[in-house]
Formats: structure tokens, C-alpha cells, sequence
């Protein structure tokens, strides 16, 4: 069960935009990670790579503070927000819940919820480099 200052010290590393040290740094080296019904991926390593490359296809990735946090013993469940910003400027909104399972201070297990029809949506891209609101 995770204190809740390490699910907060997980989650500013995130925000901070590293999102591959976090895996690196916050799940078991057999983690899964899994999109909505989809097949989970599988291993701290195979979840760093496909995040890496998912993070290569982009200008950048901002992610806003969660809108809600609950931890609840082994559960955690985070709000996300997150602004893909394209290498043609163009920029997209994925709002999706995270529900995750730690093992002691450590992601075991993290299913993605979101609706796939609203799912990236287009937003404005900010002429000033910071997230579109």
C-alpha cells in the first residue's frame, strides 16, 4: 500500500513531463499497463519503449494536474489530462482515468479508462508554447 506523499511524488514527475521515469522509477519491473479492453503491455521495460516512442512522435506532451485523486489502500485512481502537442503545432486532449494497484511503494498494475469517440480531441494550440486551456 502506497503512502500517499509517494502517489503525490509520482504524480509530479509525471506532470513534470517525464513520463518515462516514472515508469522507470515508480513500477515493479513486471508492470502492465493496459488501454481500456485492450491487451495489456507487459514489463517495466516494454512499458518505457513504448512510451518513449509514443513521446517521439510528438513536438511534446503536457500533463495538467489531476483533476481528482483517490487512494484507497493497494487502489489509486487519478484523474488525467494530457495535451499532445503535434510537430505541426496541431493539438489534441485525452482525458482518461487511471486506476492503478501498487505494490508497496511501487505500480504493479494500471488500466486506462477513457471514451474513444471524444478521445484526442482537437484543441487550440497555444502561440506562447505553454498547454492550450
Amino acid at each position: 500500500m502506497p503512502e500517499r506523499a509517494r502517489v503525490e511524488a509520482f504524480i509530479a514527475v509525471v506532470v513534470s513531463g517525464d513520463h518515462v521515469g516514472a515508469i522507470r522509477d515508480f513500477y515493479t519491473e513486471g508492470a502492465s499497463m493496459q488501454e481500456n479492453l485492450g491487451e495489456p503491455r507487459r514489463g517495466r521495460e516494454a512499458l518505457m519503449a513504448h512510451e518513449a516512442k509514443a513521446l517521439a512522435r510528438l513536438e511534446r506532451m503536457h500533463t495538467h494536474p489531476p483533476r481528482a485523486l483517490v487512494v484507497d489502500g493497494d487502489r489509486v485512481v487519478v484523474h488525467w489530462v494530457f495535451d499532445a502537442i503535434g510537430k505541426d503545432g496541431s493539438a489534441r486532449r485525452l482525458e482518461e482515468l487511471a486506476i492503478q494497484r501498487w505494490e508497496g511503494d511501487r505500480i504493479a498494475e494500471e488500466r486506462f479508462f477513457y471514451d474513444t469517440a471524444t478521445s484526442w480531441r482537437e484543441v487550440e494550440a497555444p502561440a506562447d508554447g505553454k498547454s492550450p486551456s
